[in-house]
């Protein structure tokens, strides 16, 4: 296996484990996780958690440091995220007034995790 590939699949473990904290710690603080990896039309949505009726999009980044982290998420990823979210909403009873947020859960090399709630502002 070439070193690409194996970058390639240790990121992407890397990146599966850092998902199971974060839905973890959301857990914990008494929200449902609805769904992870959710994959429609117009991309793909880490976690997708729910709490006292609020539906919440989490975004996760994983790098060595929250600062690396937060470099991941670019102006375009923000708009395939608004895209998914919006689909996702539309399936839902309720659709697009369906009270929601977006949050970013930054994951550093320790597997601390800084939250950021209502990061991306739609």
């Amino acid at each position: 296996m070439s070193q690409r590939r194996i970058r390639g699949r240790t990121n992407y473990e890397a990146g599966i484990a850092a998902e199971d904290q974060v839905a973890r710690l959301y857990e914990t603080e008494g929200h449902a996780i609805l769904t992870r990896r959710w994959r429609g039309k117009y991309g793909e949505l880490d976690l997708v958690a729910e709490k006292d009726g609020e539906v919440i999009f989490i975004e996760v980044k994983k790098s060595g440091s929250f600062a690396e982290a937060a470099l991941h998420l670019t102006q375009r990823q923000i708009g395939r995220i608004y895209n998914a979210a919006s689909e996702y909403l539309g399936r839902l009873p309720t659709g697009q007034s369906t009270n929601s947020r977006f949050d970013v859960a930054l994951v550093d090399r320790m597997g601390r995790i800084d939250r950021i709630p209502n990061a991306i502002m739609a």
